[in-house]
């Protein structure tokens, strides 16, 4: 699988600016992130997340999902274009380092603040703004939500405090339920 496995996804984003910058990004995600599966156990992903290429689809299906409730009126009104922009990028990198910087056989806990501190560290190949930098960072930095403790029950990663952070945990959350079946064509969601 390439680095530009995500183009459908990256075209959600309006801002040309965002669009070129989150595939920088994304160019400095470790090569594993693209053939491994979302859970290293199984347990914890439904069916079409597993096998090769499983945490790709699991991140297509979050930003999928992200992008329609926020066309909806109902929701999308609650954020700004470039806000939107930010929370489609932040889930497209969330787990960018799910298994470390250099692949570990299994999840690593703090991976999203392992993502957040390859993003902060290469800001200055990208067109961000600080703030901008800063909110998609806090984004990807919550994303776990309530699953913030290491298997000794230490807190190891913050807790959505906004908006912002609240909805990214959201769509990451449904993503990785089990009951969800999701259809896919090679390497694009099927909506047939």
């Amino acid at each position: 699988m390439n680095k530009n496995v995500f183009e459908t996804e990256l075209n959600y984003i309006k801002k040309e600016q965002y669009r070129k910058n989150g595939q920088v990004l994304i160019n400095l995600l470790p090569d594993y992130f693209f053939e491994v599966p979302a859970s290293s156990t199984g347990k914890y992903h439904p069916k079409f997340a597993l096998g090769e290429g499983g945490l790709v689809r699991h991140t297509k299906v979050a930003v999928r999902i992200a992008y329609e409730m926020l066309q909806d009126e109902s929701i999308g009104y609650m954020f700004t274009s470039d806000q939107k922009d930010l929370v489609l990028l932040a889930l497209l990198l969330h787990d960018g380092c799910k298994s470390g910087l250099v692949k570990a056989e299994y999840t690593v806990v703090n991976h999203p603040l392992i993502v957040a501190d390859l993003i902060r560290k290469n800001a200055s190949k990208t067109e961000f703004k600080e703030d901008e930098i800063e909110l998609l960072c806090s984004m990807i930095e919550t994303h776990m939500g309530p699953y913030n403790k290491d298997y000794k029950g230490n807190v190891v990663l913050p807790v959505p405090q906004n908006k912002y952070q609240r909805f990214v945990h959201m769509c990451d959350l449904l993503a990785s339920k089990k009951f969800l079946n999701v259809n896919f064509i090679g390497n694009d969601i099927s909506c047939e």
